[in-house]
């Protein structure tokens, strides 16, 4: 213990001691300067890092919310375009049935109209028919009920009659 009394008392000891602080402090001040410079560096690169993150998220929010504008915007005119073709069916299918309702109406006129004629013809056919055997009954009853003179009378009497029926 003497030796280290000797040496605590010792000037030069002192002397080692504050140079090597001093050397131990200016290492530590430039280590801890180098340190500090070099977390700073870190800090701002950190911080450019998250500047930059922040404004790619900014602009990946502003892409979402254009293209969700887009999709909504996309399913409106869908639903738009979706409600014209129903409205273009129904009124299609309205027209499609006026037009059906027209065309049978005039198939049924032209059936009946056809139907009017074919009986008409057929009642004049009839008529035709009736007046050729009444004719050729009368004919047969006026060849097998009338004498010369009887006929000569009846002509004589529709000669008088003549210019009564023409006028």
């Amino acid at each position: 213990m003497h030796e280290l009394a000797h040496v605590i008392h010792d000037p030069e000891f002192w002397v080692l001691i504050a140079f090597i602080l001093v050397l131990a402090l200016g290492f530590w001040k430039k280590v801890h300067s180098a340190a500090g410079n070099a977390l700073d560096g870190r800090a701002a690169k950190i911080k450019e890092q998250l500047d930059e993150a922040r404004r790619l998220r900014e602009e990946a929010q502003a892409m979402l919310a254009e293209y969700q504008r887009k999709q909504r915007d996309s399913l409106q005119e869908a639903e738009g375009i979706v409600a014209q073709a129903k409205s273009e069916a129904e009124r299609l299918a309205v027209q499609a049935a006026k037009d059906l309702e027209a065309t049978l109406e005039r198939r049924q006129r032209l059936a009946l109209d056809k139907i009017s004629l074919a009986e008409a013809k057929a009642i004049a056919e009839v008529r035709s028919i009736a007046v050729d055997v009444a004719i050729a009954a009368a004919r047969q009853v006026i060849v097998e009920q009338l004498d010369q003179q009887r006929a000569g009378g009846l002509i004589d009497q529709a000669i008088a009659e003549l210019p009564q029926r023409l006028h």
